[in-house]
C-alpha cells in the first residue's frame, strides 16, 4: 500500500482485525468507530483535505497528539477518556505496521505516545432519600414518563452500565420466580443480576405497556430503536435536575448514569454485602476495582474508627472546641 491508502488501512482494520478476528462487543465497535470520527474530522481541518483524501502521513505523532490535546482542552474529555481513544489509534497502527511497512518509523513514533495517568476520583453516589426522588421525578402520566422509571428504577436496583441498560431486550427480562436480568457486559461476558420485587413489579407493567417481541429493546425511543448512551445521560441529567426540587443535595452532585451504578455498590455495602459478591453483582473484572467504595465511604471509616482507642484513651472520637470559644482562644 503507498500513502495515500490510508481509506483502505482503516477499512481492513474495522472489517478484517476487529470485526473478524477480535469479534468485540458493540460497545466496542462503536468506541472505536467514534474515534476514528472524531480523528479524521480533525486531520481534515489541520490539513485542509477532505478525510477520503487523507494520506497515513496526515496522521503522524505529531497530528495524533495535536488530536489528544483537542479532547481534553477543546472537548472537554476525561484522561480515562483520552486514554480510551488512544488505545484505538494504537490498535489501528498495529495493524498498520504490519500492512503499510514503508511507513514503520512513522508509526513506531505513534505507538511510542503514552498514557496519561489519572488520579482517581472520589466516588460520588445517591443517598437512599435522593435516589427515591431521582426514581420519583419522571413524569408518569406520559410514555416518556412511565418508560424513563422503569429504567432509572432497573439501573439504581441493579447497578448495570448504561451499556448493559441499553442493550436489554424484552427475552432478557425475566420475572416468574427469582425475577433477574440477563445482561452482556464488558467482554461480551454475560451475567445474570436479581431484580427486587418493587423492581420486578414496575418492569412487569412497563413490558405489558410496552408489548413488541421478545428481541426487541427493553427501553426503546418512540422510534423503537435501543436508546443511545448519550440519551440515556441527557434522560438522567433532566430528571436530576428535576428531583433537586424536592432533594435538594441532588443539586450538588454532577449526576450520570454511572452514578447510579455507584449508589447500587454503596446500597449493597452498607447493607453489609462482601465486596467479593458486589464485584459479582456488577460485573468487575477483579473485586480490586470494587475496593475504591470502601475508600469512598466515610461512615465506615468512621465505625471502624469507633473500634479502636489508643492506648490509655477513652472511646469516642476527638470533637473540637466550640468554634466561637477557639477563635477568643486565637486572640
Amino acid at each position: 500500500m503507498n500513502s495515500s491508502d490510508l481509506p483502505a488501512l482503516l477499512q481492513g482494520f474495522f472489517t478484517g482485525k476487529l470485526v473478524i478476528q477480535r469479534q468485540p462487543s458493540p460497545a466496542t465497535v462503536a468506541s472505536y468507530r467514534d474515534t476514528f470520527t472524531l480523528l479524521l474530522g480533525f486531520a481534515s481541518a489541520r490539513a485542509g483535505r477532505q478525510p477520503h483524501r487523507l494520506q497515513i502521513t496526515d496522521l503522524d505523532a505529531e497530528a495524533v497528539g495535536a488530536f489528544l490535546t483537542h479532547l481534553e482542552r477543546e472537548r472537554g474529555s476525561s484522561v480515562p477518556t483520552r486514554n480510551a481513544r488512544l488505545a484505538a489509534i494504537r490498535s489501528f497502527f498495529r495493524y498498520a505496521a504490519l500492512h503499510a511497512p514503508q511507513h514503520a518509523q512513522l508509526i513506531q513514533q505513534v505507538l511510542a505516545i503514552p498514557a496519561k495517568r489519572a488520579g482517581k476520583a472520589t466516588v460520588t453516589w445517591l443517598t437512599g432519600p435522593e435516589t427515591e426522588a431521582l426514581t420519583a421525578a419522571p413524569d408518569r402520566s406520559t410514555w416518556h414518563g412511565r418508560r424513563d422509571h422503569a429504567l432509572l428504577l432497573t439501573a439504581v436496583h441493579t447497578g448495570l452500565r448504561v451499556s448493559e441498560l441499553t442493550g436489554l431486550t424484552i427475552a432478557d427480562t425475566h420475572l416468574g420466580n427469582g425475577p433477574h436480568l440477563r445482561c452482556r457486559g464488558k467482554g461480551r461476558k454475560e451475567r445474570c443480576t436479581p431484580l427486587t420485587p418493587q423492581a420486578a413489579k414496575i418492569l412487569r407493567a412497563w413490558i405489558r405497556e410496552r408489548g413488541g417481541q421478545p428481541e426487541d429493546p427493553l427501553f426503546p425511543s418512540r422510534r423503537g430503536t435501543p436508546l443511545s448512551r448519550d440519551a440515556v445521560a441527557r434522560l438522567v441529567a433532566v430528571h436530576a435536575e428535576t428531583a433537586a426540587g424536592n432533594c435538594p443535595s441532588i443539586g450538588g452532585k454532577h449526576v450520570t448514569p454511572h452514578t447510579l451504578r455507584h449508589s447500587t455498590a454503596m446500597a449493597l455495602l452498607r447493607a453489609g454485602v462482601d465486596t467479593s459478591v458486589i464485584a459479582l453483582w456488577l460485573g468487575h473484572e477483579s473485586p480490586e476495582t470494587t475496593q475504591a467504595y470502601l475508600h469512598a465511604d466515610m461512615e465506615i471509616k468512621e465505625r471502624a474508627l469507633a473500634r479502636v482507642n489508643p492506648p490509655g484513651g477513652t472511646p469516642g472520637r476527638y470533637s473540637p472546641p466550640d468554634s466561637l470559644i477557639a477563635y477568643l482562644k486565637t486572640l
